[in-house]
């Protein structure tokens, strides 16, 4: 998944009940291969009534620096829309950057056992990946197996064609305990796996095949006046089919404003020694803020 499907998606601030709204956001992000990517968009929505229900237009630049080369800059223009229909609830955000269809698109019910679908389809953000226009496409499902009041098991499948050949095969799973849900204390234990079939195709990173397990504690709380805050963190292991077993670290924070009209704001940090899709490298952060104005 892409970076960040933690994470690289951009953080939104919160939305809420309104005719109109508009909303600026940033993100950054760097790895130990020197490969830097930022992010600006403006979100302008026609119509809204919450975080479910909008429709309007999002307009992006990218810029990219693959392993320390110098930047390439790319503009995206999308259309984005989300509603409800029986008890499902869906959004999409899907555009171009000029070369290709680019977006993201979910579908999702709110049943105790929580099922859902998403599409995800974006740019390599490496050197051959920007040069030649190499893409990939992911497409998933995910489903939430409660076991009681305070334990959950999330299960997510997908494959994730790319430009070529190789199709990536992915599973996760994850156990989440509530400790105390007063305080919002939870523990988790967070896998992964996928395999390629096309090993190193491409300059993206590729192995055969991937593992990884991180023990994670998370807080999640709401202070009396409506602000959201989220701290979560945890060390384990990782290795691939070229690899010995080595560390893999994880830490997120997260702070959101109370959704009221008017100004409204969001800002998330992001570590992980994860490899990612455009490297081998092992320590990963991400920076993202937003600011929302609804009227």
């Amino acid at each position: 998944m892409r970076r960040a499907l933690l994470s690289l998606a951009l953080v939104p601030a919160p939305c809420v009940a309104a005719d109109h709204a508009a909303g600026i956001d940033f993100a950054f992000s760097t790895d130990a291969e020197h490969t830097d990517v930022a992010k600006a968009g403006i979100n302008l929505d026609f119509t809204s009534e919450g975080a479910g229900q909008y429709a309007g237009v999002r307009l992006e630049k990218a810029w990219f620096k693959p392993l320390g080369q110098s930047w390439r800059g790319r503009e995206r223009a999308y259309v984005r829309a989300a509603n409800s229909l029986g008890g499902w609830k869906w959004n999409a955000t899907i555009g171009t950057d000029g070369d290709a269809v680019l977006g993201t698109a979910g579908v999702h019910d709110e049943a105790r056992v929580r099922k859902e679908l998403f599409v995800e389809r974006d740019i390599l953000e490496t050197p051959i990946g920007l040069k030649r226009g190499l893409y990939y496409t992911f497409v998933g499902t995910a489903l939430d197996l409660p076991a009681d009041e305070r334990d959950v098991l999330t299960l997510v499948a997908g494959a994730q064609a790319f430009t070529g050949d190789n199709i990536r095969a992915h599973l996760r799973a994850t156990f989440v305990h509530v400790v105390d849900p007063e305080h919002g204390l939870s523990l988790q234990l967070r896998t992964r796996w996928f395999h390629d079939s096309v090993p190193r195709e491409y300059d993206y990173y590729s192995p055969r095949w991937y593992v990884q397990a991180v023990p994670v504690l998370q807080v999640r709380r709401f202070t009396n006046s409506g602000w959201r805050y989220l701290l979560a963190g945890g060390i384990g292991v990782q290795r691939d089919s070229g690899t010995h077993w080595r560390r893999s670290s994880y830490f997120n924070a997260q702070l959101s404003s109370p959704p009221k009209r008017g100004w409204s704001g969001s800002a998330a940090l992001v570590f992980s020694e994860t490899p990612t899709t455009a490297g081998q490298a092992y320590r990963w952060g991400q920076l993202t803020v937003g600011l929302r104005r609804t009227f």
